[in-house]
């Protein structure tokens, strides 16, 4: 370390886990209960020829697949760091959300797809059943999803799971919905128009969450952090000169982390230390902005020419 800079860290939560490592367990009971509707929803497609069912529980198979991705992703992310992987496998946890918008994208083509082939072949679909194995998927799906609810806005993993559950409770009330309208009209095509709603949901939330990973894959600034808030917050603090190469990006959910570089006058790096300023630069930051993660180099007066000299 050089006489004429300083490195700081500041590390919150644990080192080692990732937000939805709390949810493991809701997480491994959301897949039990999908996968055994997902069985039934697919006996019941075919014996009442309903293609929403089908659809639904085609649906279901991606989520059952989401699932697995996640609590697999969980496991590789709390794996600890070593040599090589300087913060382990905490990555793993958006790309299996970044599959998981993928499978959805493709699962919600196929639907759409299927239901406009529906509308040139006509099939009679039994009503009845259609609305007794949409009842048990909602019922399921609703289990589900007051399994994940909390984890879903910690984070992006679990919300990916949390999602394709919430649209496979809205393409099971859809089910039902168009199995009634079967029932007491006798109009065929609502099956295949839910099928296209179930479609159609699915693919706008998917979007969303996919802007989300690429976000965190390009390194964009964690979500709700100003970057030029950050950066007046730590020209405010006293002996503070001016601050570069400031970036802020996130690891994975709940690990958004920092970096900068900041330029002190000669007199206050006298008077007070690096330590006293690197505990109140850590304490603005994990306090105004909720990034705990941080790592600065504090440069008297003048270090930024030499810096720029060296590097060219």
């Amino acid at each position: 370390m050089g006489a004429g800079h300083d490195h700081g860290h500041a590390h919150g939560g644990p080192t080692t886990g990732t937000a939805a490592a709390a949810y493991r367990g809701r997480l491994r009971t959301a897949l039990m209960i999908t996968l055994t509707v997902m069985v039934v929803e697919i006996v019941g497609g075919i014996v009442a020829d309903s293609l929403a069912l089908v659809a639904d529980a085609t649906h279901m198979a991606t989520d059952a697949l989401g699932l697995g991705m996640a609590l697999l992703a969980i496991h590789f992310a709390n794996r600890p760091p070593s040599e090589n992987r300087t913060f382990g496998y905490a990555r793993a946890e958006i790309l299996a959300a970044l599959a998981n918008c993928l499978l959805l994208l493709g699962v919600g083509g196929y639907v759409l797809y299927e239901a406009i082939e529906r509308f040139v072949t006509p099939a009679e679909t039994r009503g009845g059943l259609a609305i007794v194995f949409g009842v048990i998927g909602l019922v399921a799906n609703m289990i589900s999803l007051s399994l994940l609810v909390r984890g879903q806005k910690e984070s992006l993993n679990v919300r990916g799971a949390f999602l394709e559950v919430l649209a496979d409770a809205l393409g099971s009330a859809t089910v039902i919905v168009s199995a009634l309208v079967i029932v007491f009209t006798g109009w065929q095509a609502a099956d295949p128009i839910a099928s296209l709603a179930i479609g159609l949901m699915i693919v706008p939330r998917t979007v969303k969450l996919l802007r989300e990973t690429l976000n965190v894959l390009l390194e964009a600034a964690p979500k709700g952090v100003d970057m030029a808030e950050v950066r007046a917050h730590m020209v405010e603090l006293p002996g503070v000169e001016d601050v570069h190469d400031l970036h802020a990006w996130t690891i994975t959910s709940g690990m958004p982390v920092l970096s900068a570089h900041v330029v002190v006058s000669h007199e206050v790096l006298d008077a007070v230390g690096h330590e006293k300023l690197l505990h109140e630069l850590q304490g603005c930051i994990g306090g105004h902005f909720d990034v705990e993660h941080c790592t600065f180099q504090l440069e008297p007066s003048g270090h930024v020419v030499h810096e720029a000299r060296v590097c060219h």
